[in-house]
């Protein structure tokens, strides 16, 4: 039910627990409908004259006891209180018993269970659901824990120091918070294998799977191992326990959790195997194993303080996962994959009424803030701190965070101050970043004279809700200069913008150089520099940076596509000699000629054409987009079967980047092909595809085409027991439907009885698939808009948590005319209008609709 006055918790506010647990004993009783958890915390005072104050939702409360005695706690609606008068002067025994039902818990928050399997999920705020606890992430205790239970498996965190018949228990000896708490029980097998550490200790690795999906593991496991030894080798991190779980679970909120040395993974993040995952399930798979892996320490060992500092661990660890999948792919590559999502989301979010600090002042509901921001932009700042006090500053700073912060709760002002420490530089202007919401603008002018070319750069925050005026950000912008013949003449240098307006000169130059601005995307900027359409083809074809070279052939075509959408004018002979060359370049990384021909999204344009100040047309940028493809097909008709058949693959199935990269570019083809063959290329695709990358290609070209009935039907039957690979057929009917049909093939698919809506990955599937139809989406009629909103407004009193993460479907209405505006508004105000709604979805419709 909703609250009647839902709380605003302020950063401003946080008080340190007034008591430290120094250890934590849980006993479970599993039963679906009544499960048993029994406390023992041993509690120690800090400060006198405190209450004890206890969270707790949804829980029975059996029994309360104080050092044996009873206790007279009334439990309220969010925990409960033993006021200081009726505890002990120094440390006590705190116990209480509780029941809790998991098979009705539909919210997927604390304990509940999925197919038959008890799981848990505490971050941020779960723990509560299952006992009363100080639920919060500066109270940390080490836990000793015993699982009941006539399931066959039964894990927690740390180590298994005891087991019998129908029970184990677990000992983890490094104190965490409650959000870290894992229990998982089930009829599961075990893929395993051991990791030795580079002092010698030897730990059991395991990935714990439904029977029959122990075939779909070894992926899995073998990034584990990659992402162990990485640690050791480029951040010195070694693992602390003697085994590590993973369990995959079907029902799941999130991509995964870090739990300590539990982690439990939503299984599309898990599962694998060449008939059922795609080239980016697998790399999806080996970043997220390392993510929550290398959580053990940006995170786990060190924590955060409060909420409000989630982007202490969330970012780091963003960070760290970038550089291990560059490091086992292609910098270059993964750097232009990671702008394209900061850009798709967190700059679309920045640019909305949904836009906070990386460190928010304020929240309703914790949930709402695991974000974009948070996460990519949070990893952003990272980036910039090592571009401004170097690898070696780097380097110096971690070792000395790891040795300063371990097995503490810490804020950004902890990481910022142990750069201070061990690099000497003052990063007062740079924590600005951290509280100040928004995407700046950097605007470059050029100046050339007498062998001088001076660069301006100025630097403009635009408002943001709740922050109309900004103070300059210190922002590094890395640039490079090329001679007209393309030799770079001088190689990249890190500028410091710290004023709203600065002039870098560089002299001694024989000629007018081209400047390369913001190579690497050294800042999450939007750089506006203008550069005609030979200059953006001159770097396309010369830029020795890999991110520049990208951004220019990026850049140019979205000024073609941008004039196409606004004028109805051709696509740009000179873009399209471009992109021949480029395409014929067989000294180019796959990978990256495969993303250099991928065109600009419709919601990336709808943006881009906002940001100029015209209004975007979702239909008129859908068939401009079409149109564009066709011309590149066109102009590429004789290079591309040759190129589609070159790349043909012999041999097994391998999901290395090299093969993975070769599997993109002939697909990136075959997508141009199939725009004007009608569809004959991705009909031969379809029928020699022996792996779901290929098939999934195939699929997705017939139905542009206008085709691919029977073989939508063939793959349903094919995979109808499957639940991930089913997930993926949903999705791909919706996100290459026409934008006429989008509506109606969503809804269709809705009425299945496969349609598990309560399932979070099926509900993406088909209503976030609709979201992210652009022109689907945002049909005049507001028939996309209505057919969220019901859904939404369905979800909500089963799982707030999903429904309100899909309501961002809506944060971009102020981008549209005043119809589309009016109608978005409408079902916002409809969803928010519902009786009993979440905080959660409450929150961000109330955000939107303040907006």
């Amino acid at each position: 039910m909703q609250d009647a006055a839902p709380q605003t918790i302020h950063l401003a506010d946080y008080r340190p627990y007034p008591f430290r647990l120094a250890e934590v004993d849980l006993t479970f009783r599993l039963a679906p409908g009544a499960t048993r958890v029994l406390s023992r915390i041993r509690v120690e005072p800090l400060a006198s004259g405190a209450d004890l104050r206890l969270d707790g939702e949804g829980l029975r409360l059996i029994s309360a006891r104080i050092d044996g005695a009873p206790v007279a706690a009334v439990p309220d609606a969010t925990g409960l209180t033993v006021p200081a008068a009726a505890l002990p002067a120094g440390p006590f025994l705190w116990e209480a018993e509780v029941e809790i039902a998991p098979a009705a818990n539909t919210a997927l928050e604390g304990l509940y269970m999925s197919g038959g399997m008890y799981c848990t999920q505490c971050e941020a705020e779960g723990f509560r659901k299952i006992t009363y606890y100080p639920d919060r992430p500066d109270v940390m205790a080490p836990f000793r824990v015993r699982i009941e239970s006539d399931m066959p498996v039964l894990l927690s965190n740390g180590n298994l120091v005891a087991e019998g018949v129908g029970w184990a228990e677990w000992h983890d000896p490094w104190p965490k918070p409650a959000y870290l708490f894992a229990l998982v029980a089930g009829d599961l097998r075990a893929h395993s294998g051991s990791f030795t550490t580079r002092s010698g200790r030897k730990v059991a690795l395991n990935i714990w799977v439904r029977p029959r999906d122990e075939d779909r593991c070894d992926w899995a496991l073998q990034s584990l191992i990659r992402s162990m030894k990485w640690d050791e080798d480029v951040y010195g991190r070694e693992y602390d326990l003697d085994i590590f779980n993973i369990v995959a679970v079907d029902d799941f909120n999130m991509g995964a959790m870090e739990n300590k040395g539990l982690n439990i993974f939503n299984s599309k993040l898990v599962l694998a195997s060449p008939q059922t995952a795609t080239d980016t399930d697998y790399e999806r798979i080996e970043a997220v194993i390392a993510h929550e892996y290398f959580h053990n320490w940006t995170g786990n060992r060190i924590t955060c303080r409060d909420w409000f500092q989630l982007c202490l661990k969330e970012g780091l660890t963003v960070y760290r996962d970038q550089q291990f999948t560059g490091d086992m792919r292609s910098h270059a590559v993964k750097r232009i994959e990671d702008v394209l999502v900061l850009r798709a989301r967190q700059f679309r979010e920045d640019g909305g009424p949904l836009a906070h600090p990386v460190r928010p002042e304020s929240f309703v509901e914790i949930n709402n803030f695991y974000t974009a921001t948070v996460y990519e932009k949070g990893a952003e700042l990272i980036g910039m701190l090592r571009a401004l006090v170097g690898d070696d500053g780097y380097a110096r700073a971690l070792d000395l965070y790891f040795d300063r912060h371990d097995g503490q709760a810490c804020t950004i002002e902890d990481w910022l101050k142990v750069f201070e420490d061990a690099t000497g530089r003052d990063l007062a202007q740079f924590k600005r970043w951290y509280s100040q919401a928004g995407t700046p603008r950097i605007t470059v002018q050029e100046d050339w004279q007498d062998g001088r070319f001076t660069l301006t750069l100025a630097q403009h925050l635009p408002p943001t809700p709740g922050q109309p005026d900004k103070q300059p950000l210190h922002i590094p912008v890395a640039v490079g200069l090329l001679n007209p013949n393309g030799d770079e003449v001088l190689p990249t240098r890190v500028l410091e913008l710290t004023e709203a307006s600065q002039s870098f000169t560089f002299e001694g130059l024989a000629a007018r150089p081209v400047a390369s601005v913001l190579r690497g995307f050294s800042a999450p900027v939007i750089l506006e520099h203008p550069q005609d359409d030979a200059t953006r083809a001159f770097l396309l074809a010369h830029d020795t940076d890999p991110f520049n070279r990208w951004e220019a052939g990026r850049a140019l075509a979205k000024q073609v596509l941008s004039r196409m959408v606004r004028d109805g004018a051709a696509a740009a002979p000179d873009w399209l000699d471009a992109m021949a060359r480029l395409v014929r370049d067989d000294a180019l990384d796959p990978a990256f000629r495969a993303l250099a021909l991928r065109l600009p999204a419709e919601d990336d344009m709808a943006q881009t054409l906002h940001a100029a100040g015209i209004v975007p047309d979702p239909d008129r940028i859908h068939r401009a987009r079409r149109q564009m493809a066709e011309a590149l097909a066109r102009h590429l008709a004789h290079d591309l079967p040759a190129l589609w058949d070159r790349l043909r693959q012999h041999g097994p199935f391998s999901p290395d980047a090299a093969s993975a990269g070769a599997r993109a570019l002939r697909n990136a083809a075959l997508a141009l092909m199939s725009r004007i063959d009608n569809g004959s290329h991705a009909a031969e695709a379809w029928a020699q595809a022996d792996n779901m990358t290929d098939k999934m290609a195939a699929l997705g070209c017939l139905i542009e085409a206008g085709h691919g009935g029977p073989e939508i039907a063939a793959f349903a039957a094919e995979w109808a027991r499957d639940r991930l690979v089913m997930d993926k057929w949903f999705a791909l009917q919706i996100a290459h439907a026409a934008p006429s049909e989008a509506v109606a093939v969503a809804a269709r698919l809705t009425e299945r009885a496969d349609f598990d809506w309560k399932n979070p990955n099926r509900f993406r599937a088909v209503i976030g698939a609709l979201s992210a139809n652009h022109a689907g989406f945002h049909q005049a009629d507001g028939s996309g808009y209505r057919l969220v909103a019901d859904w939404l407004i369905r979800l909500d009193p089963a799982n707030p948590q999903t429904a309100a993460r899909m309501s961002t479907a809506f944060e971009t209405l102020a981008r549209y005319d005043a119809d589309r505006q009016e109608l978005m508004r409408a079902e916002l105000s409809r969803i928010a209008a519902t009786p009993g709604l979440s905080r959660d979805l409450a929150e961000m419709t109330g955000r939107m609709l303040k907006g």
